[in-house]
């Protein structure tokens, strides 16, 4: 039984003085990927993990914005070790093809970043038939989580870093209508995609921790931070609230950040844990372990996902059902 108290379980990460990217360790001789790298939270993440060693993979699905982003960082440190892949998680299979590509020219991955996401835009489909924002923010990224897992297995200290959202707390999964076609509304679908996010971090330690697997995923929310997301292809009511009335409220993407960085870095991060912003009502701060909404704690509604998942996107992982 749990006995700390609320104070004790959203403790700071550090007592003594807030989690900076100074103190990023050493990330020399590591190779990460960073999903959605072209701009935003993903560049800022590229940027402060390439800035302390690592090889860094952007992986995006605009190549040209990508390489604009990889000249960025380089800019800024010559000596920083970045390539541009293209991936489209909207289209598995892009991420077939993305994981074909690193295999061939890696042979480890230490960091999987699943930061890419969109918010909120006018309901689509994607190559394969799911709704967008499923299909990007949840779907994509599951899939690749699994295509890479023998990558991953392959470095000293793996970790899958999946970056949900505060609005994971107001969601809830419909798996009657998961396509939207009966009725959708653009921010319940975001808020669905991010709970789906949320769902898959945990499960997925879950079952890594049955495997006994060293891997371990590690969940972030950037808390509120200025991005292009509440902007670009977003519905009109989300882009009026997210990105203009509330702006001043956000904090800079390289803030926003400072979460999936830790949990990408810091030593003392477990599987399953939840990191985000330690201010008022988690919207902006320094990093601090959090807790997920109680619906994204549902272990039955977890499994249910992971199979619906691996269903539609055809990638099932060596992993066992802790349950069974």
């Amino acid at each position: 039984m749990d006995e700390k108290t609320p104070e004790q379980r959203n403790r700071p990460v550090t007592p003594r003085e807030p989690w900076t990217a100074d103190r990023i360790p050493d990330q020399a001789g590591r190779v990460v990927v960073v999903t959605g790298a072209g701009s935003g939270l993903g560049l800022a993440t590229a940027r402060a993990l390439a800035h302390r060693g690592a090889h860094v993979v952007l992986a995006v699905r605009d190549p040209d914005k990508g390489r604009t982003a990889a000249a960025s960082i380089t800019a800024a440190r010559p000596d920083a070790r970045v390539e541009v892949r293209r991936l489209d998680l909207t289209d598995l299979a892009s991420v077939g093809a993305f994981t074909d590509g690193l295999r061939a020219d890696h042979p480890h991955l230490d960091v999987l970043v699943n930061n890419a996401g969109v918010m909120a835009p006018p309901r689509t489909l994607s190559a394969q038939g799911h709704e967008s924002q499923f299909a990007t923010n949840h779907l994509g990224h599951f899939a690749l989580t699994g295509l890479l897992l023998d990558l991953l297995a392959q470095a000293p200290d793996p970790r899958v870093v999946t970056v949900s959202s505060l609005e994971h707390r107001k969601g809830r999964i419909d798996f009657d209508d998961l396509s939207g076609e009966r009725r959708y509304v653009p921010m319940e679908f975001y808020r669905r995609s991010k709970l789906a996010n949320t769902l898959f971090g945990l499960e997925l330690h879950r079952r890594l921790s049955a495997a006994g697997s060293p891997l371990r995923s590690v969940l972030a929310h950037p808390g509120y931070s200025a991005t292009g997301l509440q902007t670009n292809g977003t519905a009109w009511v989300p882009r009026l609230v997210f990105g203009c009335l509330a702006r001043p409220l956000a904090q800079s993407a390289d803030r926003g950040a400072l979460p999936q960085v830790y949990a990408a870095t810091e030593p003392g991060v477990r599987g399953g844990e939840f990191i985000g912003p330690d201010g008022k009502g988690e919207l902006r701060g320094a990093p601090t372990r959090v807790r997920p909404a109680p619906g994204a704690l549902d272990t039955e509604v977890a499994r249910r996902l992971w199979e619906v998942s691996e269903e539609l996107t055809r990638v099932r992982f060596p992993l066992p059902d802790p349950v069974r």
